[in-house]
């Protein structure tokens, strides 16, 4: 039997934008904030579909380090049907030079680090990829 055909990345991004407007994510700004977005980190996941339940839980543990470290939390996302090897993560930042200070204080936050070991230790994250969106609706 053939594999189901993949989502094109279109797909994915309009899928994942009907997703955040159901939670409430307005269009520029997140809606428990008043700051405006300027750029989302999209995160593309390849992960072991057998570390599911792991990944899920590495996922989870990242919305409190998030918001603590500047990035402003919009959602990880596991497919609930067809591809079972994609997981998706959206960080919402005033601008790339607020990206790079999260990113800084993430390497130094102990639950950050030992989020990362969590994964390594679990082999959920094959690969992951990031993109940087720029609102503009």
């Amino acid at each position: 039997m053939d594999d189901p055909p993949q989502p094109t990345r279109r797909e994915v991004v309009a899928g994942i934008g009907s997703m955040l407007a159901s939670a409430g994510v307005v269009v520029g700004q997140v809606k428990q904030e008043t700051r405006a977005v300027s750029i989302v980190c999209f995160i593309r996941y390849q992960i072991d579909p057998h570390q599911r339940d792991a990944f899920q839980k590495y996922a989870e543990t990242w919305r409190t380090i998030i918001p603590r470290c500047g990035g402003k939390w919009l959602g990880y996302f596991l497919p609930w049907e067809g591809t079972n090897d994609i997981g998706w993560g959206l960080i919402g930042f005033d601008s790339l030079a607020a990206y790079e200070a999260y990113r800084a204080r993430l390497r130094a936050d102990p639950e950050a680090k030992a989020n990362f070991a969590f994964s390594v230790s679990k082999r959920c994250v094959i690969r992951e990829e990031r993109t940087f969106l720029e609102m503009v609706g």
